[in-house]
């Protein structure tokens, strides 16, 4: 039904010569969309989540006339600009504490049950930054009107809701460099590098369906890494491999690996 629903809106951006949205896709839906045969899309996608390194992402259906007169291509892949001044149809909100000394510590779980708890589909927002003040949330312009009249209590902390423009917002998410040594630069053996579990372990994750490499949904644990690579595996997060650093002598590499927080 999700692909069948792609390919209505790429039907109807090549027909009509206009730009079509899809609402924010998760990664097994981004998986399908990357698996349909390009003979049965009439259009280029491109894909934005309101950052970089978004999970949940939103797509932009290019039709020919659109994506081939654009005075420059590389615009977009940057920030989420298109061309002849479409735009996402996605808001920014920031949601803060009314009185941030008697608030709680609220997590990613908490903004998400809230959200949901107002009736909002999962389909209708993206992803939930959590900073140390606020948190920012991604959301189809539709509902952001109803999200910031009627988002106003997190668990027992009275919040205020505003809108921020997407592109000054700046984060990046943190993370810890790890490193090791490993045989190849496989799926499993890099993931071992990050995640302390064992390789049985990692090989059933993989095999499950639950790894994603650069958004693409990876069965194989053979399959071979490229230096910039974003994995992510449901249930322990996402790491970047970011190459080798050196060789030994009995034929192993020395890698790098980032481990986002």
């Amino acid at each position: 039904m999700l692909r069948k629903h792609l390919i209505d809106l790429s039907n109807r951006a090549f027909h009509r010569n206009i730009v079509t949205f899809s609402d924010f896709l998760n990664m097994n839906e981004l998986h399908i969309l990357h698996t349909t045969p390009k003979e049965v899309l009439r259009t280029r996608y491109t894909a934005f989540g309101g950052y970089d390194l978004s999970e949940r992402q939103m797509i932009a259906f290019l039709p020919d006339a659109l994506y081939y007169t654009s005075s420059d291509e590389s615009r977009l892949l940057k920030k989420g600009a298109l061309p002849f001044g479409y735009e996402y149809p996605m808001q920014a909100v920031a949601v803060r504490p009314l009185n941030p000394k008697f608030a709680e510590e609220l997590s990613h779980r908490d903004y998400l049950g809230s959200l949901m708890n107002l009736g909002v589909e999962r389909s209708k927002f993206g992803d939930i930054i959590v900073m140390d003040a606020k948190a920012i949330l991604f959301l189809c312009e539709e509902i952001a009107d109803y999200v910031l009249s009627s988002l106003t209590r997190i668990r027992h902390t009275p919040v205020q809701c505003e809108r921020e423009e997407i592109q000054d917002i700046s984060y990046a998410p943190s993370f810890t460099e790890l490193k090791g040594t490993v045989p190849s630069v496989r799926l499993d053996t890099v993931m071992s590098v990050a995640f302390p579990v064992s390789r049985s372990k990692l090989t059933a994750y993989i095999a499950a369906g639950k790894v994603f490499v650069n958004g693409k949904l990876i069965t194989s644990n053979g399959y071979r890494l490229e230096e910039g690579n974003l994995i992510s595996v449901r249930g322990l997060g996402r790491i970047s491999y970011e190459g080798i650093l050196s060789e030994t002598k009995k034929g192993r590499y020395y890698i790098s690996v980032r481990k986002y927080i």
